[in-house]
């Protein structure tokens, strides 16, 4: 009586070089998938996620410091800013003489 049959032995190792052979083919088509990612981010002028991040964070700095000169500004031109003079004695003399015209 034979232990181990010669056709299934075969068919194991179909099967295993198969299975070896689908993974590689899978394993390459991954890479040129990659590939052809990479290559449509770079025709397509996209950005890194990491220089994204960096711009980011450079843009949130300056509207921070651009809020802070707003508010500096403010404070300054509110003290630069002219007194109002009063002015009531000339225009109370102004309108006596108007109504001594008049009269006459």
């Amino acid at each position: 009586m034979q232990t181990r049959n010669p056709l299934l032995n075969d068919f194991a190792e179909l099967m295993t070089d198969a299975f070896a052979a689908a993974q590689a083919a899978g394993d390459e088509a991954r890479t040129a998938m990659r590939a052809q990612a990479e290559k449509f981010v770079a025709h397509m002028d996209l950005v890194p996620r990491e220089e994204f991040e960096a711009v980011k964070a450079v843009a949130a700095s300056a509207r921070a410091e651009v809020e802070a000169l707003e508010q500096r500004i403010a404070v300054l031109e509110a003290a630069a800013a002219p007194k109002p003079v009063a002015r009531k004695a000339p225009a109370k003399k102004a309108a006596a003489k108007k109504t001594t015209r008049k009269s006459s």
